[in-house]
């Protein structure tokens, strides 16, 4: 399945910031939609900021235009407004982009879990992320440290708890 641009990307205009207040924010929104949609998309987690601006969500070479890295860290600071992105370097050149958000991610898990009537049931990390039972769930292949966080998210609402095995970390579903 190819990926779907919104109309915005052929709009040359899309690719300056805009100094109207307003246009901006409109356009900033349509940036972060963009961006969420394309690393759901391609399963992408983590942005290179230098690498990101050679990359097609940032540069449409039919229409010859491309997002300046200033541009893009104003675009990724909105989403870090959002909760959707966290910087991984003081320098903010790479960042962790949470298309879900762990609580998110949490829920899916926990849905799946009860689904499937495993409630009351131990799970590896790694039966969760990479297990058979899970091949197809939008979970499955998810990065380890997403996979922890939405484990935690489901341990403070009381649904999980995290537990240290011999061979690493698991989970116990209530």
């Amino acid at each position: 399945m190819s990926f779907e641009w919104p109309w915005q990307y052929n709009f040359p205009p899309f690719f300056t910031l805009q100094p109207n207040v307003d246009t901006r924010q409109k356009q900033l929104a349509a940036w972060c939609s963009l961006v969420l949609s394309y690393c759901r998309h391609h399963k992408l987690y983590t942005v290179d900021v230098m690498e990101a601006q050679e990359s097609p969500v940032f540069n449409n070479k039919k229409i010859e235009r491309k997002l300046s890295v200033e541009a893009i860290q104003v675009v990724f600071e909105e989403l870090r407004k959002k909760g959707n992105l966290e910087w991984l370097d003081k320098n903010k050149s790479r960042c962790l982009v949470m298309w879900r958000r762990p609580e998110e991610w949490g829920k899916l898990i926990y849905q799946w879990v009860s689904k499937n009537g495993m409630n009351n049931s131990v799970f590896t990390l790694y039966e969760l992320s990479n297990g058979d039972d899970t091949d197809g769930e939008e979970f499955h292949g998810l990065e380890d440290w997403m996979l922890q966080r939405s484990l935690q998210a489901l341990q403070t609402e009381g649904k999980a708890e995290i537990i240290a095995m011999d061979d690493g970390k698991g989970v116990y579903c209530v």
